[in-house]
């Protein structure tokens, strides 16, 4: 969002976006409330929540999807620099019945590797989360969490407020794990575990391989929303299973002119391109189709 921001403003400079990271949940929260324009989040609004928007819009507020990113399983363990973590391992890990680095499990995913007896510091967001909602989202699908999918953390370890409380506690705690979007963790330069897919690949996290899980993603929320449904269990080759869509929300009859334009550029050939260089993917050409289409975009 920092880059799109400045690279609209290079492209108008008499225009200039304000934004604010503050987590899916507020994010949302502010858009309801008339507090912003329109809001990003990591996941769609709830059914309460979309009728709260609909009624501030007074008309139909949408989603449009506009990125899609990896979640890596960023971590603090020098000594083991190609981590591989099966779905059943992360399960355990982030639920609590895991908590060295040596356990059988891990070895059993890492079969030659050096474990070090080290207990497992797990940081997890202590806010509405949008990436928790998908991390949980993913542990479900691939049965081995016993909670719903949630916005809120409902397994073991320490709250930290927001992705860059996250990178900062991983990368400065010797021993820890925790979830964050890949481009805040190729930012930080942490290192990222290979997650096996459900075709049986331990398949590290980039734009390339997170686009490939988005093969099939369908359009599910109706006339002009763009609610999108993908599986977390696609057998594709080189897919790395955890990721996320993020949304642009915004109300269907916008009349405001800087946020048509921004998210035109958003949607555009120029905005999509910047994705790569930050750690995320552009959205498949089908369903960026659709995006554009709705807002009239044609390049």
């Amino acid at each position: 969002m920092d880059a799109w921001r400045a690279e609209f403003h290079r492209i108008h400079p008499g225009l200039r976006i304000d934004y604010e990271a503050n987590g899916s949940g507020a994010g949302i929260r502010d858009f309801i409330d008339g507090k912003t324009a329109f809001a990003g989040s990591d996941v769609p609004m709830r059914s309460d929540e979309r009728a709260l928007a609909d009624k501030r819009c007074g008309n139909r507020a949408v989603h449009l999807p506009m990125v899609v990113g990896p979640i890596a399983l960023v971590y603090n363990l020098p000594t083991v620099p190609d981590l591989k973590l099966s779905p059943v391992t992360v399960a355990g890990i982030f639920s609590g019945r895991i908590n060295r680095w040596d356990d059988p499990k891990i070895a059993a995913d890492n079969r030659g590797g050096l474990l070090p007896h080290t207990e497992i510091s797990l940081f997890h967001r202590s806010d509405n989360s949008g990436t928790t909602h998908n991390v949980t989202s993913y542990l479900k699908a691939a049965g081995h969490w016993p909670h719903a999918p949630s916005t809120t953390w409902t397994g073991a370890g320490e709250g930290v407020t927001g992705s860059v409380g996250i990178t900062h506690a991983v990368k400065y705690t010797p021993g820890s794990i925790g979830y964050v979007e890949y481009g805040f963790a190729s930012n930080s330069h942490l290192l990222t575990a290979k997650v096996r897919n459900a075709a049986g690949q331990f398949v590290a996290p980039s734009p390339d391989s997170a686009t490939k899980a988005m093969e099939g993603a369908r359009s599910v929320g109706g006339d002009d929303d763009l609610v999108v449904a993908f599986d977390y269990l696609t057998k594709g080759k080189g897919v790395y299973p955890i990721v996320l869509v993020t949304y642009e929300i915004a109300c269907s009859r916008n009349s405001d002119p800087l946020v048509r334009a921004f998210l035109n550029y958003t949607a555009g050939d120029a905005g999509q391109s910047y994705l790569p260089l930050y750690g995320y993917a552009p959205l498949p050409q089908g369903l960026l189709a659709k995006v554009r289409h709705r807002l009239g975009v044609t390049s």
